[in-house]
């Protein structure tokens, strides 16, 4: 099977008509140049050595190479071979906490924004692995199922927002129960002969307003679930933004004396949940080191084989053409644009070149 795996590469071919156009281009300004300086009698006599065969050898020459280049870019192939991929990892829940204290800009842009950027790079960085998305506030809903899609879940991460579920608070119960369900329903059935380490991932600020989420914990923990978290905030805290429609600013979240709501980051309550649930606590910084250490810590768990596919490999044919493609420009640099022989003029005789 022959094919060209990168067909974007012949958008370069407008190059070819441009080259014949500029060379037309120059010679007809290079002979009016000459023709005015010289004047148009002695001009056919001056150029008399320069050979037009030659030229249209060297342009055609040009052509042909880039052509050739561009041929190479595109990258052709011929011939395949089928390759067996097998698909290892752990299964991920990413469970995200979108209560309306996530909105505080004591980090910039925003608790939650800096949560979505960090959870998107640790898809990028843990390859393999099977991830899902849960949204909790007061409740707690099921955004994207177990899948080893990055796109699907960084497109699942993009949107999440205090709408995504349907009531505000913080309640990490019912976040561990509803990524307990995620497992059951989309993850690898598991026996005594397929076991498959599964890990929660709690990004939150830590104001955890509701009990039993320790006892919960310990209890996922002791059926293999590892709980991790990732805390974002700061502990100097930061005001609630209230925006209208359009994303412009109305002012802050106040409590009903009126005074404006200040949210801080809880670490401690995360760090205590991490500890039931058999994992590590990070504090989310602005460099990323923490979650660089929380990756690994991931990778170092157990794998499973989630699948095998067959994979398709084309044995790559492009270094043929790259190579004539540079031998003929390289044919072109050298070819002068003089004639083999001509006449010189010596007073009144005219003499073959010595």
């Amino acid at each position: 099977m022959f094919r060209f795996e990168n067909l974007a590469a012949f958008n370069y071919l407008w190059l070819i008509p441009v080259i014949i156009i500029v060379g037309f281009i120059f010679d007809r300004m290079s002979r009016k140049k000459m023709e005015a300086a010289i004047g148009s009698r002695l001009y056919p006599f001056l150029s008399s050595s320069v050979s037009r065969k030659k030229r249209s050898i060297k342009t055609t020459l040009q052509v042909l190479a880039v052509l050739c280049f561009v041929l190479a870019l595109a990258r052709p192939q011929m011939g395949e071979s089928q390759q067996e991929v097998k698909s290892e990892g752990v299964e991920i829940i990413f469970a995200v906490d979108v209560s309306e204290s996530m909105m505080a800009e004591d980090v910039k842009p925003s608790r939650l924004a800096q949560a979505k950027a960090e959870l998107s790079r640790l898809v990028d960085l843990m390859p393999g692995n099977k991830v899902g998305i849960v949204a909790f506030a007061g409740s707690a809903a099921l955004l994207s199922p177990l899948t080893n899609d990055p796109g699907a879940i960084k497109m699942y991460l993009e949107s999440l927002e205090p709408s995504s579920v349907s009531s505000q608070g913080t309640n990490f119960t019912e976040a561990l129960k509803i990524s307990k369900e995620a497992f059951e329903r989309g993850g690898v059935s598991t026996d005594e002969t397929v076991k498959v380490t599964r890990v929660i991932l709690i990004a939150s600020d830590g104001e955890d307003h509701e009990q039993g989420a320790l006892d919960e914990a310990k209890k996922m923990a002791g059926e293999g679930v590892r709980i991790f978290s990732l805390a974002y905030g700061t502990e100097k805290g930061g005001a609630i933004p209230v925006r209208d429609g359009m994303g412009f600013l109305k002012g802050y979240k106040k409590d009903r004396q009126g005074q404006t709501i200040l949210t801080t980051v809880k670490g401690d309550a995360l760090r205590a949940l991490a500890e039931a649930g058999q994992g590590s606590f990070y504090f989310a910084t602005f460099g990323g080191e923490q979650t660089k250490l929380l990756v690994e810590d991931i990778s170092k768990l157990e794998k499973a084989q989630f699948d095998t596919t067959m994979a398709t490999q084309y044995e790559e044919r492009f270094q043929t053409v790259l190579m004539l493609g540079i031998i003929i420009a390289l044919l072109e640099l050298f070819l002068g644009e003089r004639r083999n022989s001509f006449l010189f003029w010596k007073g009144r005789y005219e003499v073959p070149p010595a």
